[in-house]
């Protein structure tokens, strides 16, 4: 059975910082590309980030480059992200994903950030 569990959110002022983990289990990590999606109230999920599976390679939707880092330990089949600098507009559900283009695609339930002003 795959699981994804997100854990690290949380309620932060505006200006501070939350670190997200991903651990994932029942899937052979190392194969997948991992990314990290949000969705706030009353739109739809957006990705943020991706990376590769050795890591290497990373990418970042404009709104948060320079702000927010993904990495991960294929060691310990997690994945994470650094968010800095966080905004009001950074508040949604934050969701983890495992995928292999065309063959699997997996999905975590996600975790609350809030961002106050």
């Amino acid at each position: 059975q795959v699981q994804l569990v997100e854990s690290g959110g949380g309620l932060v002022q505006a200006g501070g910082s939350l670190k997200l983990s991903c651990v994932a289990s029942g899937i052979i990590f190392k194969n997948f590309a991992m990314s990290w999606f949000r969705q706030a109230p009353g739109k739809q999920r957006e990705l943020v980030a991706s990376i590769s599976q050795n890591g290497r390679t990373s990418d970042y939707r404009d709104s948060v480059k320079g702000r927010f880092t993904i990495s991960r330990d294929n060691s310990e089949s997690t994945v994470f992200l650094q968010m800095n600098s966080l905004k009001p507009e950074d508040t949604g559900v934050y969701y983890c994903n495992a995928h292999i283009p065309s063959t699997s695609d997996y999905w975590g339930q996600g975790t609350q950030v809030t961002v106050s002003s």
